[in-house]
């Protein structure tokens, strides 16, 4: 496992590098992204809109659970692949094995707090006396899968880190496969509607999880989840959780503001809330293709921060933002002209659909550099650089977002403005992710690492000339 590492995150030539990461994680990602849709579709198929409302009000919950794993996930793969830059594997089996007891340790009680509260929950979060039951209902059966969400979206993750992305996507696409396979079968076969779901959800992520388990207690396995690798001192622990908390920070913010979205859309009726859900679906086409070239790269970033190796450092960015724009702009094109089928897949109601199609469209402006916000996103995560990743994370869904939204909702009094609020966020966003980019790139990176490879340049070379 160590010479795979090797070979293809410092030895091998730059587009293969990247391209054998990026694609494993994409597909990872278009399997997330269809196990989301899927959900959405199969309820759809019920012909009950207030159904499709439900569980577009239970999805900001979900990323709830999902951002923890977010946080073990993005904060273990960066101190990970910036350890073993340095040669540290030890110290990288105690970091893999701290995320794993400790994530499944949160998962276990956040597992019985929703299951308990599920209803409370489901209110406060924007289900109307419509769609509480339905929301609610999901949530509790979801809830039982809390600790297994996790361990899968941590390690989908970190398993990366080691230069094994085949396992990685291999991981995601069992559970999604799973749930994607027993969404028709529980919701319409057995009629069980939400709850079908919700219980193919459940399945999905056990089988994930399990699945990345074996991996890791296997001999091909180079990092450890034993327990008599466990540690949380010498630098695990805060090394985790400073790159991890601002990636689990924008998971949380994404869930709060879609929770206060949905709050402020259903002044204008459940249909719009089912609509801006569908939407949202149709807008996670480009997102999630994004956000697995991001993460594709996260690894071979921090191998190349950790070994001092600025050149390849840049060479591997250079290369990603142009496949990023590229892959944006394709994007872009076609959901922006294929919004109608896609919203009709999900909705049958007249009003519903029109609102639907409206918000697709808008939401889609921002595909042409939503690319370039997750490149510069995760090669500030990569480099470990604490308070721009953390600034990054507050700014995306809050900072910026939110008042955005507010100021739109003040001014506009239009729900179709109120979607325009995203888009707008994302344009910024990305400008600020690029100035991060450029603090975070000379301040980690200084003039010396230069001086260095220069140095190390000519000494090989009068080596082979002697």
């Amino acid at each position: 496992m160590k010479d795979k590492t090797t070979e293809i995150f410092r030895d091998a030539p730059v587009p293969k590098a990247v391209i054998s990461n990026v694609i494993p994680s994409i597909i990872s990602m278009i399997m997330v992204l269809i196990y989301n849709l899927a959900d959405t579709f199969f309820i759809g198929q019920t012909k009950d809109a207030y159904m499709v409302a439900a569980v577009s009000v239970a999805t900001p919950a979900f990323l709830l659970f999902m951002a923890v794993g977010m946080l073990f996930g993005i904060g273990g793969t960066s101190l990970i692949s910036r350890t073993l830059g340095e040669g540290k594997k030890e110290k990288a089996k105690n970091a893999s094995s701290f995320c794993f007891w400790t994530g499944l340790c949160i998962g276990l009680i956040a597992m019985i707090v929703i299951f308990i509260f599920a209803t409370p929950v489901s209110m406060s979060i924007g289900a109307s006396e419509d769609t509480s039951g339905y929301a609610s209902q999901y949530l509790r059966i979801v809830s039982t899968a809390i600790p297994f969400l996790i361990l899968s979206n941590s390690f989908s993750n970190i398993i990366r880190a080691e230069g094994n992305a085949q396992a990685a996507m291999m991981g995601m696409i069992i559970g999604n496969l799973i749930n994607i396979i027993l969404d028709p079968v529980m919701i319409l076969g057995f009629g069980w509607d939400v709850a079908g779901a919700a219980v193919a959800t459940v399945l999905g992520n056990v089988f994930s999880a399990l699945f990345y388990i074996r991996h890791l207690l296997s001999d091909k396995a180079l990092l450890s989840i034993h327990p008599k690798y466990f540690l949380a001192g010498n630098g695990i622990a805060t090394g985790i959780f400073a790159i991890g908390i601002p990636a689990s920070l924008n998971s949380i913010l994404m869930s709060v503001s879609n929770i206060i979205v949905n709050n402020i859309m259903s002044d204008y009726g459940d249909m719009a809330v089912a609509g801006l859900g569908v939407a949202m679906k149709v807008n996670m086409i480009v997102v999630m293709l994004l956000i697995g070239l991001g993460t594709g790269i996260q690894p071979i970033l921090g191998y190349c921060f950790g070994a001092g190796n600025r050149t390849r450092y840049l060479a591997v960015l250079k290369f990603s933002l142009i496949l990023a724009f590229g892959l944006s702009a394709i994007m872009t094109v076609v959901c922006y002209w294929g919004a109608d089928p896609l919203v009709h897949a999900f909705l049958e109601d007249a009003d519903a659909f029109s609102y639907g199609m409206s918000f697709a469209r808008i939401y889609i402006y921002s595909g042409p550099v939503i690319g370039l916000m997750f490149v510069f996103i995760n090669a500030i995560q990569s480099a470990g650089a604490a308070l721009p990743a953390l600034i990054l994370s507050v700014s995306r869904q809050g900072l910026i977002y939110l008042p955005v939204l507010f100021l739109f909702q003040r001014i506009f009094h239009s729900a179709t403005m109120l979607a325009a609020a995203q888009p707008i966020t994302d344009y910024l966003t990305t400008i600020l992710a690029i100035l991060l980019f450029v603090i975070t790139y000379r301040k980690f990176f200084p003039k010396e690492s230069d001086a260095r490879e220069d140095a190390e340049a000519k000494k090989e070379t009068a080596i082979l000339t002697s």
